[in-house]
């Protein structure tokens, strides 16, 4: 547990500042606590029991105020906390994720590094938030209740201290205990939830196989595991049961039973009330919230955040290895490799370069100069200043990997997402302020999931250009390969209910649609992701003959090779070549193309050079061929 200290230090010290404004105002909240025992003995003592109930009544109007400051110490202080929390929570999604990633370009897949991202992240998120308001609560509070019993009188500070350090020892002595529980239960359920995603990954193959009652077996086994685990676990509320009657609740006994010694001392009775109203609200709640906070979200904080930190890579070679991987705005890797010097700058892409004039290329299809994009203001940018030229007619394939920035770009490119700096030219034209009609006449998107509505296949089809005669249709779905899918649906005036139709076949119509645009830049976001292979290679064979550029986001390799060039992007670079340049240039792309090292022997297949594998962009106006 030392990394987790270690990492909680850190994490703390860098927000000393909202640190000490938060201690401020946890001073103005525990306000109550630490003048509610003294203001009672006065307005007992001095007041109501002396005959003056009007001084008693001023005594406690002292103490409504001081509760009206203590909210607003309270609501400063929950304001406050995000402040802390959220950088703590932004740096272990950057561990995990930097973590999943050099393990999978390593061949080190890890089917629990979703469950660490989405679960384990927000579980250690949460409970550091909780502990810091549970620490701090009780600092605060029982510090507010110890001042006030010694301004009571130093006696009976120490008929309460004896109790509450005995059971604060005891919890001390468990603790170790349940951090072991704690861990247990966190191990077993990444065992679990690595056996589930192995049976639903594989419910075909095990039903086909007939081994659905080994299968069951399996898992059944994994969750009895984790239900004894849990069991265990549960078996140590009866030790913070304890802790909390030894130190939160024998305290007003023993203060009731030493009553008549205090009063010896010349205490009088509204003190003894004093120093009850210290145990009960002060004491009790402030010792209750620790125990219950660091035996509950302070175990799962400390063992969740150390199977984060273990399977993430320490601090120091994390920090190491993307210091190697980003070379920083100086330095950035481009795509302009050995082949550029016959491309030029349209074979290019580059990231992290000084701004370059906003002007597109004379016969450029499309253009990005300087872009950079972030979700929110505070968040690191997806795209930084990435510069891009294709050229007219050039079939482009973008890859990497998921959530890395692909779909971001084709936003970008389509005019529905606007880049923070920089530009995107369409055909030469700036795609900032364009009109809606004017983006469409340009370029024509189509997503993962592919939009069609009630209607006729027709106003399906056509509606980018309405009033196509039938025998324009006709050749476009035979040109796709979908002249059985018309036929099958029943032809152009059949009536389509989206509901009727798998994604596989919305997919097709709007690839139909899309040829049928007269843009002359079709960008496809995974718009054939649910249909099989020989049907996408199919599609993008035609695709690559349609007059205009192409650009496709992959979620197949395939598609990389039957592309002209690619784009691949890594998080740190954009680099920029034909598949047989990336796979001896990047090891990032030979990882996601599944070779290897880079002295692995690739398959011939993969060897042969493909037929648009040249550097020397197209002349303007030229369509690639269609390949096999």
């Amino acid at each position: 547990m030392s990394t987790v200290t270690g990492v909680t230090r850190a994490a703390l010290r860098d927000r000393r500042a909202q640190l000490w404004r938060l201690a401020g105002w946890s001073a103005a909240e525990v306000l109550p606590a630490a003048l509610s025992g003294l203001l009672t003995a006065h307005a007992v003592d001095s007041g109501f029991l002396a005959g003056r109930p009007g001084v008693g009544l001023a005594w406690l109007a002292l103490l409504g105020l001081a509760v009206l400051v203590g909210a607003v110490g309270t609501h400063r202080s929950y304001a406050l906390l995000g402040d802390v929390v959220e950088p703590f929570r932004d740096d272990l999604l950057r561990r995990v994720v930097r973590g999943a990633v050099a393990g999978a370009a390593g061949g080190r897949a890890d089917d629990a590094a979703v469950a660490r991202l989405t679960h384990q992240v927000e579980l250690v998120r949460d409970t550091y938030a909780g502990l810091l308001m549970v620490v701090r609560g009780f600092l605060f509070a029982f510090g507010a209740a110890v001042l006030g019993l010694l301004s009571l009188a130093t006696p009976v500070a120490l008929v309460v201290a004896v109790p509450v350090l005995a059971g604060l020892g005891l919890f001390a002595v468990a603790l170790p205990v349940m951090v072991a529980r704690q861990r247990e239960y966190v191990l077993s359920d990444e065992r679990l939830g690595r056996a589930v995603v192995t049976a639903v990954t594989g419910h075909r193959d095990v039903s086909a196989s007939g081994a659905r009652d080994r299968v069951t077996g399996w898992v059944g086994a994994s969750v009895d595991a984790q239900a004894r685990v849990e069991r265990r676990l549960a078996t140590m509320a009866a030790t913070r049961g304890l802790t909390l009657a030894l130190g939160g609740w024998l305290p007003v006994p023993a203060l009731l039973l030493a009553t008549p010694w205090l009063v010896r001392q010349g205490l009088g009775p509204g003190a003894v009330l004093g120093a009850l109203v210290y145990v009960t609200r002060g004491v009790q709640p402030a010792l209750h919230s620790l125990v219950q906070g660091v035996a509950a979200g302070g175990l799962r904080f400390a063992v969740t955040l150390d199977r984060l930190l273990q399977t993430a890579g320490s601090p120091t070679a994390t920090a190491s290895s993307a210091a190697t991987a980003d070379p920083g705005p100086s330095t950035a890797a481009t795509g302009c490799g050995p082949t550029a010097a016959a491309g030029g700058p349209a074979d290019c892409a580059t990231t992290g370069s000084p701004a370059q004039p906003a002007v597109p290329r004379a016969g450029s299809a499309l253009s990005l100069r300087a872009v950079t994009f972030r979700y929110g203001p505070h968040a690191d940018p997806v795209l930084d200043h990435l510069d891009l030229e294709v050229p007219a007619g050039d079939h482009l394939v973008i890859v990497g990997a998921s959530g890395i920035g692909k779909s971001t770009l084709a936003g970008l490119v389509a005019g529905v997402l606007h880049p923070q700096s920089g530009t995107v030219h369409v055909g030469g034209s700036p795609m900032a302020g364009a009109t809606p009609r004017e983006l469409a006449d340009r370029r024509v998107l189509i997503p993962q999931e592919a939009y069609v509505f009630t209607g006729t296949l027709r106003e399906n089809i056509d509606y980018l250009v309405p009033g196509l005669p039938d025998d324009t249709m006709d050749r476009a779905a035979a040109r796709l390969g979908l002249t059985g899918l018309i036929a099958r649906l029943g032809g152009y005036d059949a009536l389509l209910r989206p509901a009727d139709l798998s994604a596989g076949e919305r997919q097709q119509l709007a690839l139909l649609r899309a040829w049928l645009s007269p843009a002359a830049l079709v960008i496809l976001d995974e718009a054939t992701c649910h249909l099989d292979p020989a049907t996408e290679a199919r599609l993008e064979g035609a695709f690559a003959t349609r007059p205009g550029t192409l650009v496709v986001i992959a979620h197949r390799v395939s598609s990389a090779l039957r592309a002209r060039r690619v784009l691949l992007l890594d998080g740190s670079a954009a680099l920029l070549d034909t598949h047989q340049g990336l796979l001896a240039r990047s090891p990032a792309y030979r990882a996601l193309v599944g070779y290897g090292e880079q002295g692995t022997e690739l398959p011939e297949a993969v060897t042969t050079n493909p037929p648009h594998g040249r550097s020397a962009p197209l002349p303007s106006g030229t369509v690639p061929r269609s390949w096999p």
